[in-house]
């Protein structure tokens, strides 16, 4: 899978996710959103980022690898919001459904 460079003026805050598959996350934002692998801690984290900024998002799977998706209704980040440029006239969720040709969800949902 070629990497896609994140849009012009995307803006990230500074996330740190518990994931369950380091490499599937890892593809996810560096396959799918553009964001670069900056440093990689073994199996248990992972840091990227747009624009040479330290890092935008942080994933670990110190307590978490290997776990199922969540049950419905516990506590979680159950939305996620981008900032893309106003002249590109489209939504996250537009670009991430786009994308879905390139990787598909194992659980969860995007709306």
């Amino acid at each position: 899978m070629p990497n896609t460079p994140p849009p012009p003026g995307l803006r990230i805050g500074h996330v740190h996710l518990r994931v369950s598959d380091l490499d599937r996350s890892i593809g996810f934002y560096r396959d799918v959103i553009g964001l670069e692998l900056v440093r990689r801690l073994g199996t248990g984290a992972a840091f990227l980022s747009a624009g040479g900024y330290h890092h935008h998002i942080g994933l670990n799977t110190w307590d978490s690898a290997g776990a199922p998706p969540p049950p419905p209704g516990p506590a979680g980040l159950v939305h996620a919001a981008g900032l893309f440029p106003p002249r590109m006239g489209v939504s996250f969720t537009g670009i991430v459904r786009a994308m879905l040709g390139r990787w598909r969800p194992t659980g969860g949902s995007i709306s």
